[in-house]
């Protein structure tokens, strides 16, 4: 709908207070630059191999996420009798390992190069917990595997959570409690924790290595 000199009018005439689109539109724009979000161009840096491992992180934790999700829906144990079960489940294992190798990788490039700086450091915090959420994931996949690796595990990890005071409330020998944790909740954060670290490389840009900042 537009004016009689061309111009857009607000559907209903409504000049005062903008729609929640234009609201929306706003917050995006405050929170990423314009072009920054899916940019087609980065600065000549990017092109080293260390820019890689963020990004191979990402594709591992994709793979990790549809594998996982094959094997819920097959149920708890079908992993341990079907031949398809077999291959998802080798999926699964070899994806969580390509992405914290990825990850480490990726977290140690970024330390040395001081990642932090440029107002980064909430983007390295992120991270940082992002891997640390992450070791619990894969800890709580292991006692999910329904076989001795998971009731030695099992064994071995409640005294220490006993002494603590979580193992109320973190119940290692409850193999459905674990498997909610796996299933559910963790990936729940550490896709949330991935999501934020992602709009804030987005927001500052990718760090420069030390010398070469603009």
């Amino acid at each position: 709908m537009t004016t009689a000199d061309g111009r857009l009018a607000r559907v209903g005439g409504d000049t005062e207070r903008p729609s929640w689109t234009a609201r929306l539109r706003g917050r995006i724009s405050r929170t990423v630059p314009p072009g920054q979000a899916l940019p087609d161009r980065q600065p000549a840096y990017v092109a080293s191999a260390i820019y890689v491992f963020g990004v191979l992180t990402l594709a591992a934790f994709v793979v990790v996420l549809v594998t996982g999700g094959l094997l819920a829906i097959g149920g708890s144990v079908w992993w341990h009798t079907s031949g398809l079960g077999h291959y998802v489940n080798s999926l699964h294992l070899w994806s969580v390992e390509l992405f914290f190798a990825f990850m480490v990788i990726h977290l140690w490039g970024k330390f040395f190069m001081a990642a932090w700086r440029g107002h980064r450091a909430l983007t390295w915090m992120t991270g940082v917990v992002c891997f640390l959420g992450s070791i619990g994931t894969a800890f709580t996949g292991y006692l999910v595997q329904s076989n001795f690796d998971s009731q030695w595990i099992g064994t071995q990890a409640k005294d220490g959570l006993n002494s603590v005071g979580v193992g109320a409330y973190f119940n290692v020998l409850n193999p459905g409690q674990m498997l909610l944790w796996h299933v559910v909740l963790l990936p729940l954060v550490v896709g949330v924790i991935t999501v934020l670290h992602l709009v804030l490389v987005r927001r500052h840009g990718v760090v420069a290595p030390i010398g070469e900042e603009d």
